[in-house]
């Protein structure tokens, strides 16, 4: 069995900052590209940021130079570093990762967090 857990999320004033994480944890053979995704109310999920097992990362055109993704490998764990926030950045942040357990190393899925809530607002 697999669990995403993300963490972090809180009420922040417009500018401020958090640190999202994520940890991946259960019978994990490997762990493929990890992204974040959020939903506004109201509004479908949109991808954030993706990092692949190697660490290139790759950003949705609104958050660059805003948010930073990053991993560690050795704890399963992906953060997501949010600057200068805004409060069209209001949403709950998901985690997904593409892994393949020990079970069945061969086949690589789609697994995902239940969200952590980020609110910016004065």
């Amino acid at each position: 069995q697999v669990q995403l857990v993300e963490s972090g999320g809180g009420l922040v004033q417009p500018g401020g900052s958090l640190r999202l994480s994520c940890v991946v944890s259960g019978n994990i053979f490997k762990i493929d590209t990890m992204r974040w995704y959020r939903q506004a109310p109201g509004k479908e999920r949109e991808l954030v940021a993706s990092i692949s097992s190697s660490g290139s990362a790759n950003y949705a055109d609104s958050m660059k130079g805003r948010f930073a993704i990053s991993r560690d490998n050795a704890k399963n764990t992906v953060y997501l570093q949010t600057n200068s926030l805004k409060p069209e950045d209001t949403a709950v942040y998901y985690c997904n990762s593409a892994l393949a357990t020990h079970t069945q190393p061969w086949v690589v899925m789609d697994y995902w967090g239940k969200g952590t809530l980020v609110t910016v607002s004065s």
